[in-house]
């Protein structure tokens, strides 16, 4: 196959540009927010599911494409699923934002603070992108987090609790963490406030420092609610759509690209090498040599157990990959950027009807035909893309 140049501004851009051109004739709902839960092409199997997370990525998307492309005309987008978050999705003063939508109203009214942040980082981007409406959001969630969420003692959020915030579940993870990390950097972009800045920094440091170093120097999905180890949690479900057993290989690259945004804003001794030590052991252990890309994750003795090809887990090593090339100078991450887009572009891009396939077998065989299913809208596809273009490494 003969692939375009990676490092080129322009096959970026474009690429961006028919990802989106896969979701826009189809993804506006006139009734509010936007349809989730797309077929390779472009079909919608379920009109009525809403999931809290896909309906702020949405959000994300075209924020950061009106932002990037210049584009004022996806403001009337921007604040169409900014309105849904806030009237269908958010629900009394004294609760938060529903996990669930469907038909018939709300489905599953728990909260989430893997949710939360995601709604915080659709305000933020929207903010970017000129939409004032995203304050208010940003607000919102950031008040909801802090209040409900955050541990104090621990520098780091609890993850769920039912409507009222009255029961708080034991559970916590790194998931919700790093998403929470994200989003205060973002919040920080928008709006200038070190304090967003200041959270960010003591999470990735909690998480991807203090608690990584204890359990060989990489990061841990799951933890009780005295932020101890859980080995067992999940074990018979390592496809868990939010909380899969094992060290996931995504989210050391991904933790690897927040480390590096961080570092971006504020200099310190220790983010570039934690950075580099999560993306090598996870490429090294993870990538699959004899069918390419890197497998979902791992076990404790570095033995695959899940080899399935995510599209989330390549698109966040290609970020990981540039902004360390960007960072470090050092080719052997620049190699790195070529050969996961390379597997990438031959495997998971759908180069007939756009977007990405959402995951594939380990000798890359398709699964089914859903290739955006709920809370899936290559958020993270595009979202490396930018980041890329962003770094300034191009």
């Amino acid at each position: 196959m003969k692939f375009p140049d990676f490092q080129s501004v322009n096959t970026l851009e474009q690429h961006i540009q028919k990802t989106l051109a896969f979701y826009k004739p189809n993804v506006f709902d006139e009734n509010g927010g936007f349809f989730q839960n797309f077929r390779d092409n472009g079909s919608i199997y379920d009109p009525h599911t809403r999931h809290l997370v896909g309906s702020a990525r949405f959000v994300f998307n075209f924020s950061m494409a009106a932002r990037h492309f210049k584009d004022s005309s996806y403001q009337t987008w921007i604040r169409h699923g900014l309105a849904h978050l806030e009237t269908a999705h958010r629900q009394t003063s004294e609760s938060g934002y529903a996990w669930v939508l469907g038909k018939d109203g709300v489905e599953d009214d728990s909260n989430h603070c893997y949710g939360l942040a995601f709604v915080m980082t659709a305000g933020a981007t929207a903010l970017l992108a000129g939409v004032a409406e995203g304050r208010k959001t940003i607000d919102s969630a950031w008040a909801i987090m802090e209040k409900h969420c955050w541990d104090e003692e621990a520098g780091l959020y609890r993850d769920e609790a039912n409507a009222d915030f009255s029961v708080i579940d034991p559970y916590r993870g790194q998931n919700s963490n790093l998403h929470s990390c994200e989003a205060m950097l973002w919040a920080y972009e928008a709006t200038g406030e070190v304090r967003f800045l200041d959270r960010a920094e003591v999470i990735a440091t909690n998480l991807t420092y203090t608690l990584a170093d204890k359990w060989g120097n990489l990061v841990w999905e799951h933890y009780n609610e005295n932020w101890e180890i859980d080995w067992e949690y999940n074990k018979n479900d390592p496809k868990n759509l939010f909380r899969p057993w094992g060290f996931q290989t995504g989210h050391q690259a991904e933790w690897a690209k927040l480390l590096l945004i961080l570092h971006r804003h504020r200099k310190n001794d220790w983010s570039v090498l934690t950075a580099k030590t999560l993306f090598d052991s996870a490429v090294d252990i993870a990538w699959d040599d004899d069918n390419g890309g890197l497998c979902y994750g791992f076990d404790l003795d570095g033995n695959i157990c899940d080899g399935d090809k995510y599209c989330w887990v390549q698109a966040e090593g290609i970020a990981a990959a540039a902004l360390l090339a960007k960072t470090t100078k050092e080719t052997i991450y620049k190699d790195w950027y070529q050969k996961i887009w390379e597997y990438s572009w031959e495997h998971l891009v759908d180069h007939k009807y756009g977007a990405w396939y959402q995951s594939l077998t380990q000798d890359n065989q398709k699964i089914n035909d859903k290739k955006s299913p709920i809370a899936k809208t290559d958020y993270h596809t595009m979202g490396a893309c930018y980041e890329v273009l962003r770094s300034g490494w191009l």
